[in-house]
């Protein structure tokens, strides 16, 4: 591990060779909830320069965001825009690819499925959502530093914790997508992608 260097900064490489696989040469918008810092638009973006990589998070997030996108000074990138999951609206912009990186185990299961609902009714058919973070499978932990994970999380907030694969998987289904692959990541974590299905006439 290199000085000073994070869990984000570590995961980022797998993540990016998943973006490689799945982003297309006709996709133009990619819309990323929970950007954080903008460290993934940052280091992600500039390997698709076709791509217009909006980032997005809550308002407590977005001076740092727009301080370190100013000092990256990527053409491509936009935001941050306001989005909070359960308060905003979802913005009605035809994109092409949603990515949200360990956003679904901070969030209440109830705004997880409240973005769900959002993504199938927005997305346009072929559009694609990529989630990464932990999951649990079977009901159970794939670890037992996800098991210890989860057990800080719902310390700090009730309503926090990993997902079940099996949960997310229905409400997605439920909601219009069919899941194109479920890709196994270092660290105990999984990359879902999931196809926006036609919409039913």
């Amino acid at each position: 591990m290199k000085k000073n260097e994070t869990a984000c900064d570590r995961n980022q490489g797998p993540i990016l060779e998943v973006l490689k696989e799945v982003i297309s040469p006709e996709n133009r918008n990619l819309f990323e909830i929970g950007s954080g810092t903008g460290q993934h638009a940052i280091f992600m973006a500039p390997h698709f320069p076709d791509i217009f990589w909006t980032t997005s998070d809550v308002v407590a997030n977005a001076k740092l965001i727009k301080e370190n996108l100013a000092a990256a000074k990527i053409s491509n990138i936009k935001g941050p825009f306001q989005f909070e999951i359960g308060k905003d609206d979802f913005p009605r912009v035809p994109y092409d690819l949603i990515f949200t990186a360990n956003t679904f185990h901070i969030m209440s299961w109830k705004n997880c499925k409240t973005l769900m609902k959002a993504l199938g009714t927005r997305l346009r058919e072929g559009s694609q959502v990529i989630i990464y973070g932990p999951f649990n499978y079977n009901g159970t932990f794939t670890s037992e530093s996800n098991a210890a994970f989860d057990k800080m999380l719902k310390e700090r907030n009730p309503e926090s914790g990993i997902r079940s694969f099996e949960d997310v998987n229905a409400n997605m289904l439920k909601n219009g997508f069919a899941l194109y692959k479920d890709y196994e990541m270092p660290a105990n974590n999984r990359t879902l992608v999931y196809t926006r299905l036609n919409f039913m006439k």
